[in-house]
């Protein structure tokens, strides 16, 4: 899919962040050549979008770490064939942050005095569907959380200049327990002060990512399956170039405990599901034809695409976790709103209460070696460091839906 169709489908003619892109160009390019990098998450959506553009710029060293190996192999061949090779040192790892293989891995690389300037940190569990159970929520804490910190303690114990994690719009006032795990996540980087800096970026959907609702659509239309999309869902949308280019940014610019997030401007604006879903068919050359029940979308597929139409069913939200909109900050945040043209930055003071944070991770810690946990108990442990965390608890979950 080009980049214009792409654009369009978001409801958008521009990309992002051009002028910001052209007037740091020369500083950012030098920085990336003269450094060492270490990707975790790489082979993602967003990670590996970062993967390319760093690869792009010839940095000294570039590992690349994920637990996809499918992905990984992808995102080798895609380099190779398009950008072919660098003069650094490239690998590519497949393995679980979590295990003991990063534990050799890091005790290896410290061994050997070859730290990385830059540990960057691309994963998470990112749908609200993993709220359905207490097992995959206790999975989602473990590397929304639990794998960040202990990344950010390998890039302190090897020097690094910066660490940097992800985050998510959601983060902003959260509704569900992906966004207050990345808000926790956040509270951890904001720690106390040392000389590896940290910083982080609060970005939109990224459109036709794999594993979103856009994605699925393109399975859908291969699989000859109609298409499904709450109308009430307002999202902003980003492609993977442009939230590549913001993380890139917060990396190489933002300084200790900044968050970046793109500045809401005409360029950036909220759309629906279904219109983004009926825009995706129009780019195909298919009329949209709403359906009143999955029933019907289901039974005339074959019927409407021999007519140039196809089946979608358009609902009403009714899941656990689902906020109408998101936003990029809080009322709360202390927002520098000078120093892009098209990136707001947030400035944090170090988080005050340490000691909150020792708490949650001695609960979970309890719980896991309890082997017994209710998500009550998730609910609770991330509403004693989130006191105005307004989760949205409806008993239903997005696998009730097609």
């Amino acid at each position: 899919m080009n980049t214009d169709s792409l654009l369009n489908m978001i409801g958008r003619h521009e990309p992002l962040f051009e002028q910001d892109v052209v007037q740091h160009a020369s500083t950012m390019n030098d920085e990336i050549a003269n450094s060492r990098f270490l990707v975790v998450g790489g082979a993602g959506s967003i990670g590996s979008a970062v993967v390319r553009e760093l690869f792009a710029r010839n940095p000294r060293a570039l590992h690349v770490i994920d637990t996809s190996e499918n992905n990984l192999a992808e995102l080798v061949r895609d380099l190779r064939a398009s950008l072919g090779y660098i003069e650094g040192d490239f690998h590519a790892y497949c393995f679980d942050v979590l295990g003991s293989e990063f534990d050799a891995f890091s005790q290896q690389a410290l061994a050997q005095g070859t730290p990385y300037d830059y540990v960057l940190n691309f994963s998470a569990l990112k749908h609200v569907r993993s709220e359905k159970d207490p097992f995959t929520l206790m999975r989602l804490i473990d590397v929304n959380i639990f794998l960040t910190t202990k990344l950010l303690e390998f890039a302190k114990a090897g020097g690094a200049k910066k660490f940097f994690c992800v985050s998510t719009d959601k983060a902003a006032n959260p509704v569900n327990m992906m966004g207050g795990s990345k808000r926790i996540m956040e509270m951890f980087l904001l720690g106390e002060a040392s000389p590896t800096a940290v910083s982080t970026a609060r970005f939109a959907n990224v459109a036709f990512s794999d594993g979103s609702l856009p994605f699925a659509w393109t399975e859908r239309i291969q699989k000859r399956q109609p298409i499904s999309a709450p109308n009430d869902i307002r999202r902003y949308f980003v492609t993977g170039q442009e939230g590549a280019h913001l993380c890139l940014f917060s990396i190489l610019q933002g300084a200790d405990r900044e968050i970046y997030f793109p500045k809401l401007s005409p360029r950036l604006h909220l759309i629906t599901f279904a219109d983004m879903a009926q825009r995706y068919l129009e780019s195909l050359g298919y009329e949209p034809f709403i359906c009143s029940t999955e029933d019907e979308a289901r039974s005339r597929v074959d019927e409407l695409s021999q007519q140039r139409k196809w089946p979608c069913y358009f609902f009403t939200t009714d899941t656990t976790g689902e906020k109408d909109f998101e936003e990029f900050y809080t009322s709360a945040e202390e927002v520098d709103w000078e120093r892009y043209a098209e990136m707001g930055v947030v400035r944090n003071d170090a988080f005050s209460s340490p000691e909150q944070l020792r708490e949650f991770v001695a609960k979970i810690q309890h719980l896991r070696e309890a082997r017994s946990w209710t998500k009550t108990d998730l609910l609770d442990a991330f509403a004693e460091l989130l006191p105005n965390f307004a989760h949205k608890e409806t008993g239903k979950n997005l696998d009730n839906r097609m």
